[in-house]
């Protein structure tokens, strides 16, 4: 595994628990609003050994519930797999963060039962998803990772981050559809610091009313819809 960061303690990047966050390196997405650029497009200055943060994890044995596994896109890593498995072996809780590319990798973690808890990006509609992603264009992968999750048996939310000027009510009319039935959502406002474009400005954050618009539009089809990043 390439660990990139470690966030030692968080209380809201896991629902409930309390977690450490494990930051990979590298993603195969370009979001030209992404917020963790530095994970994406150039190698870490330096990595965090696997030795050492699994010294930091029995450490923590009554600190902390869970790991909280982000990236950049961890499914890319090679060892994902048996690094969940070694997690769970030191009786912690998992939870993967995935924009949903590598079903195949996400079908293997739900079917060996090494995450307890999916959050995956849906970017924007399917007919947006390329522009939204700077270049990939594999729905069907997306889509197929979306079924798994809603029809697994673990807890899950799905989140997009909206950007004013690329995501409009048809998008999100879209997105509801997309999803439709599910039970978590998290509509994410875009806030303003870095991201890989320096296009982006203040101007790209919606307003509070606006994301209660879109709030709205996504009840239609989703049961719980939680607004974040607002003001």
């Amino acid at each position: 595994m390439v660990i990139a960061g470690l966030q030692k303690t968080t209380l809201i990047d896991y629902p409930n628990k309390i977690a450490c966050t494990v930051f990979t390196h590298g993603c195969n997405f370009r979001c030209p609003f992404c917020h963790n650029p530095e994970l994406v497009v150039k190698p870490p200055n330096e990595t965090i050994p696997e030795e050492k943060f699994f010294n930091f994890l029995k450490k923590r044995k009554t600190m902390l519930d869970g790991v909280v596994i982000t990236g950049g896109e961890p499914c890319l890593q090679k060892d994902i797999v048996s690094f969940c498995k070694k997690i769970k072996k030191e009786d912690f809780l998992v939870k993967i963060d995935t924009n949903g590319s590598f079903p195949e990798i996400l079908q293997k973690l739900l079917k060996e039962k090494l995450t307890d808890y999916i959050a995956m990006d849906v970017k924007s509609s399917f007919e947006e998803y390329e522009g939204t992603t700077g270049g990939f264009n594999g729905v069907g992968k997306i889509s197929k990772s979306i079924e798994l999750i809603k029809n697994s048996n673990v807890d899950y939310e799905f989140r997009t981050t909206v950007v004013n000027g690329m995501h409009t009510k048809e998008s999100i009319e879209n997105i509801g559809k997309l999803l439709k039935g599910i039970e978590n959502f998290s509509l994410q406002n875009f806030k303003y610091s870095k991201s890989i474009s320096s296009e982006f400005t203040k101007e790209n954050e919606f307003s509070k009313k606006e994301l209660e618009k879109f709030q709205k539009i996504l009840e239609k089809y989703i049961e719980n819809v939680n607004i974040k990043n607002v003001g």
